[in-house]
This record gives C-alpha cells, structure tokens and sequence, in this order.
C-alpha cells in the first residue's frame, strides 16, 4: 500500500520499487492499494489488508517522515500487537539511509497484527527498495510462519 498526496505525474506508483523486489525475490504480490494521506484512510486500508484471507504480510510505502501531513506511523500503531524494533534500527543502518546524523530522523516500523507482518516504509524509492531486498525479502517466509504460530 502506497501512502501519498498525489500520484498523478509519478512515472511509477508509489510502492513500485518495494513490489518489483519482492516479486524479484520470489514473493507474490496479492493486493495493492493507494491511500491519500489521511488518518482514516490509512486505517481502512490496513483495516481490509488484514482481514484479507490471502495477505500475510502489508508493506506500506510513504508517510513516515516528519512532515504535519505524514501520519502513517500515527495511524497504524494502533493495529501494533507486537513490535519489531529491530526493524526501524536495521533500516537507519542501510546505506541509503545516509550516513551521520541526519539518518536517526528516519522514520520506519514494523509489527505483526493479527498474525500478519506490517511493514511501514519511508517513500524514498532508493532506501523502500532498499529495505526490501535486504531486509524484508529474506525474513518473510520464516516470519510469515512465526507471527502464524
């Protein structure tokens, strides 16, 4: 799910580079969806990725920075049953996150809900790339597994 102002003019979708990765990767991509940044929005979005039989795991793309308007962490936390801090670190960590000081202004999460893996994604096609190739592609099978036990 690709969480944007306008998509209009983009020459791909928000989200493209997270789904052209993880497909590469061998995942299948089973929905998609593109919200406006609101509040309600988002939640509704989530709200029907999780009831969905054939979604295991939800990356949402955009909305994470620091902007009035990016609210998808504030809108999703309370979907949160359990954390996975270790994710939000792991992504300041990636190169194309920056290097010094500006990197800790990263915004990203991840958690499980109702035993599916949610995965939220700062908008930058470079780093959302990124973080799926190398750190969400290659948990997602044992993940998917463990969040289902």
């Amino acid at each position: 799910m690709s969480v944007s102002d306008v998509t209009a003019g983009w020459e791909a979708p928000p989200g493209s580079a997270v789904e052209e990765a993880l497909v590469y990767s061998g995942h299948a991509i089973t929905r998609r969806a593109s919200v406006k940044r609101d509040h309600n929005e988002v939640q509704r979005a989530l709200r029907e990725a999780i009831e969905d039989p054939e979604v295991q795991v939800i990356v949402i793309v955009g909305g994470t920075g620091l902007a009035k308007d990016d609210i998808t962490l504030e809108a999703v936390e309370s979907f949160e049953e359990k954390p996975l801090p270790g994710f939000g670190e792991a992504l300041r960590r990636l190169p194309e996150a920056g290097t010094g000081p500006e990197s800790c202004l990263l915004r990203g999460a991840a958690f499980v809900s109702e035993g599916k893996l949610v995965f939220c994604l700062p908008g930058s096609d470079d780093l959302a790339r990124s973080a799926a190739e190398h750190l969400i592609g290659p948990v997602l099978e044992g993940a998917v597994k463990e969040a289902n036990r």
